[in-house]
């Protein structure tokens, strides 16, 4: 087990994969969470490789989204696959960043996290509205330095 592994509880961990299953029922969009111990390169650029190393970009409509946290570096990125970016302006992301970063920079990394997720969800089902034969496609568990616990 990694030190970040142990950065939620048992409790936070369920209120965060709940929230995901939750947002994604609004949606086709597939919804991570993805938490390093430390990055040795720019936030957004290691959520990038954690996102292909998660094998996100496999979705049917290339629209998932990952919320990427670098634990030591106190660092978060949003990082969304190339379906949603033809759909969506540049600045699709900012604030949803901005609601979790403001939640992060107070301690409260589970109001952040489940708020923004929360946001994704509805955000995404104006693009990539749920259908009837939507199939989970990724996993909703929160990964840990590229393994799933």
């Amino acid at each position: 087990m990694t030190k970040v592994e142990g950065l939620f509880s048992d409790k936070e961990e369920k209120q965060i994969i709940s929230t995901i299953k939750k947002a994604e029922k609004n949606t086709s969009g597939e919804i991570r969470v993805h938490i390093d111990e430390s990055s040795d390169s720019d936030c957004l650029s290691r959520a990038k490789q954690a996102f292909f190393a998660l094998k996100m970009d496999k979705t049917k409509n290339r629209n998932g989204v990952l919320f990427y946290i670098s634990a030591s570096e106190k660092e978060f990125a949003i990082y969304g696959d190339v379906g949603i970016d033809k759909h969506t302006r540049a600045d699709f992301w900012e604030t949803i960043k901005d609601t979790v970063i403001l939640h992060f920079k107070k301690n409260e990394f589970i109001v952040g996290l489940t708020k923004g997720i929360e946001m994704a969800g509805e955000s995404l089902k104006k693009y990539f509205p749920f259908e009837d034969d939507d199939v989970d496609e990724l996993s909703d568990d929160i990964s840990y330095d590229g393994k799933v616990k």
